[in-house]
């Protein structure tokens, strides 16, 4: 009698990359580890708009890309996030939610994080969701995460000096300048200014609730 090899077992995307389970709440905001189902969306929101065209806010200008082109290129980005990524220099990009909407991206990257306890966070906000608050929110959000869970002591951002509105986030937040240095925008210099936050300065916002840590501490080897 022959008999049938029953179905292997098989892991969920959780268990295989524990980051996919982590979760970040905070009031009607949602962060989550961006999974491939959510590039059209993120896609469709970076198509609709970030920032005025005469504009750029981004040290590498991403949205400069031709729309056929900025699809592809946000994939291949996140593509290589992940190929980065290591238990040493964890880098963590967040899809955020408000209402299940999807408006924009948050990221907390880190190199050496065992030994240096710090990171440093960036974002992007469809041009539809600014003058919300949402910015602010999604900020204080990872923030909070990253000192309360992750045990960070500095995070570290900037924005060019004539992005007023990102740096008013920052100062709502709690960041503190921390020098100003000349970097490429485009095909000329522009004025940057670095920031620093720690627990002492952080203006903290509504309270989060963060699910899936114990099994990204653990796959990060940072659970004690």
């Amino acid at each position: 009698m022959i008999t049938t090899p029953g179905p292997l077992p098989t892991m969920s995307l959780e268990e295989i990359w524990p980051p996919y389970a982590l979760r970040i709440t905070a009031g009607d905001l949602e962060l989550r580890i961006v999974r491939e189902s959510d590039f059209p969306e993120l896609v469709a929101v970076a198509l609709d708009g970030v920032h005025p065209p005469e504009e750029m806010p981004f040290y590498f200008p991403w949205t400069d890309a031709p729309p056929e082109k900025l699809a592809a290129e946000y994939v291949k980005y996140h593509s290589q996030i992940k190929a980065s990524f290591d238990r040493t220099s964890p880098n963590l990009e967040f899809v955020v939610r408000r209402s299940g909407e999807v408006v924009g991206s948050q990221g907390f990257n880190a190199q050496n994080f065992p030994v240096l306890r710090a990171g440093e966070t960036g974002s992007w906000l469809g041009q539809r969701f600014q003058r919300q608050g949402i910015g602010t929110r999604m900020r204080q959000a990872i923030c909070a995460f990253a000192f309360d869970v992750l045990g960070a002591v500095e995070i570290t951002s900037g924005a060019f000096a004539d992005n007023a509105a990102s740096l008013a986030v920052s100062r709502k937040v709690g960041y503190q300048p921390n020098g100003v240095q000349r970097k490429p925008r485009r095909d000329s210099a522009a004025a940057h200014q670095s920031l620093l936050l720690t627990p002492e300065t952080f203006q903290r916002g509504e309270s989060i609730e963060v699910k899936g840590a114990e099994e990204l501490l653990s796959f990060l080897e940072l659970a004690e």
